[in-house]
């Protein structure tokens, strides 16, 4: 039996302070009465960004089973993640030719590997580099990631929505163990990229470092939609 990870309310410890629902971009969650409540299982992405913005520790993440949708719902009303939901991205294209020299870009990779999950804690590249935190979908909505964002800087790359557990721990220990200069988080647009920035906040709160820290958030057409510190 397949299972996934929802969030749940403990009533007793709820405030109706509303914080959770704000944090929750999927609208899975809901004031009711007073009361925070998980209006839609089907909605809640799993990833838990509402746990830590409750000031009373009121929420927890629960599993339950995967139950199909009826064969006769209808498509359209079912719901769908804004991460995972398709459109077609329309261009203009300048020209339907290239140039007949055109300059290959460098790769501006520092180091390998560049995943979080298998990138060593205590690798010698860390001392006093500058980090750069980029979700797996940047580099392809973003050109020219390499020559903007990873230039000089030693790059992690991760999915808060596909990869099991929270980067926050590993993250900790990486800006304990090591001399940082300063991190910059890059993330997609989309809700689900958020727990990327959490996790890397969280991480360096837990650190007890202070490091200069900023994220920019990539629209899935490519656009720099907004930097923030």
């Amino acid at each position: 039996m397949q299972v996934r990870k929802v969030s749940k309310i403990d009533e007793e410890k709820c405030t109706g302070c509303g914080i959770c629902t704000e944090t929750c971009h999927e609208g899975a969650l809901q004031l009711v009465n007073g009361k925070a409540k998980l209006i839609s299982a089907s909605q809640c992405d799993g990833l838990g960004i509402c746990l830590p913005v409750c000031p009373n520790g009121a929420i927890t993440l629960e599993e339950q089973p995967v139950t199909a949708a009826p064969a006769s719902a209808p498509a359209n009303t079912a719901f769908q993640c804004p991460g995972s939901r398709s459109n077609r991205i329309e261009r203009k294209m300048a020209g339907s030719q290239l140039p007949e020299q055109t300059i290959v870009p460098q790769s501006q990779l520092q180091q390998w590997p560049c995943q979080i999950k298998l990138i060593p804690i205590t690798a010698s590249y860390f001392d006093n580099a500058h980090v750069l935190i980029a979700a797996d979908c940047t580099a392809y909505a973003y050109a020219n990631i390499h020559h903007n964002f990873m230039r000089d800087k030693i790059t992690l790359i991760g999915c808060p929505k596909l990869d099991d557990g929270n980067y926050a721990d590993k993250l900790k220990e990486i800006f304990q163990s090591n001399t940082i200069s300063s991190i910059t988080v890059l993330r997609m647009e989309k809700p689900c990229c958020s727990g990327l920035v959490n996790a890397a906040r969280e991480a360096l709160e837990n650190s007890g470092k202070s490091i200069p820290f900023d994220f920019v958030i990539i629209g899935v057409d490519g656009s720099i939609i907004s930097t923030q510190h």
